[in-house]
């Protein structure tokens, strides 16, 4: 399929071959759009021991250029200031302009009450507020800028796809810091999509649920199973599927949506 043929998407973090991220870039290469991929293996080591590996992706680069199209990266850790204008300059430069982004990459360290400290809330608030915020603003002000000199881009405008943990079906207890930060993500999806509606950006979030790229161990996957009404817990290609259909054209009269594809859970 070519749905997003001659379109360019961002997906931030991307760093491990099992990871969501890496479903999203195969699922919108297959539909022959050109990728920039971001990833951080200073931060995936620590919470991904036996799935991380600098060297992937080079690998994992050359592995999407096999559908013929171009493909970029960069190490970029999102909590740095300013990291959102250098990510967009080396993407232009690389490989176009870009038309779609996935904000993807997180920041997540499990905390309760007595564990919870300024530290770890900057830590969260640095990647999963200001990063993804501020991305997503420059990313909209460069598609608007673009608008006024060329009015061909305006029918399309851009698609905006935030990933966030479903904070709005229930409490996350032990998870006090990334809960709240995913909330945020939330909460600013719904309004930055009014905000951007007449530039034909459309921004949607979207909660996959429990998915088993990596972090589950059999004891997890054991006591989640019997919550899945489907029979099976969630892979990273499911929630790749409903990112893909979202950055296409046929999505254009959705937008400002908290979508919850969790197969029942």
């Amino acid at each position: 399929m070519t749905r997003l043929l001659g379109k360019i998407a961002i997906v931030t973090g991307v760093s491990r071959p099992g990871g969501i991220g890496a479903a999203i870039c195969r699922a919108f290469a297959a539909e022959g759009a050109s990728l920039f991929f971001t990833h951080l293996y200073d931060y995936d080591k620590n919470i991904y021991p036996n799935d991380a590996d600098e060297c992937w992706p080079d690998l994992f680069a050359e592995e999407l250029r096999q559908w013929d199209i171009k493909v970029g990266h960069l190490k970029l850790d999102l909590a740095l200031p300013g990291s959102w204008t250098i990510l967009l300059e080396e993407v232009r430069k690389v490989v176009g302009f870009p038309t779609i982004l996935v904000n993807n990459a997180t920041y997540g360290v499990g905390a309760d009450f007595r564990q919870l400290n300024e530290a770890l809330i900057d830590a969260h608030c640095a990647v999963n507020v200001r990063g993804t915020f501020m991305l997503s603003a420059e990313f909209a002000r460069m598609i608007e800028a673009k608008q006024n000199t060329y009015s061909s881009l305006s029918k399309f405008g851009g698609r905006i796809i935030n990933l966030t943990s479903g904070q709005g079906k229930g409490p996350m207890p032990g998870n006090l810091a990334y809960a709240a930060t995913k909330g945020a993500i939330s909460a600013f999806t719904e309004s930055l999509a009014a905000e951007l509606a007449p530039l034909h950006i459309t921004v949607n979030a979207v909660d996959p649920g429990p998915t088993d790229s990596g972090w589950m161990s059999e004891e997890i996957k054991k006591a989640l199973l019997p919550q899945f009404p489907m029979g099976r817990i969630g892979l990273p290609e499911d929630a790749a599927r409903l990112i893909t259909f979202l950055a296409t054209e046929e999505s254009h009269w959705i937008t400002g949506q908290i979508i919850h594809s969790r197969g029942g859970f």
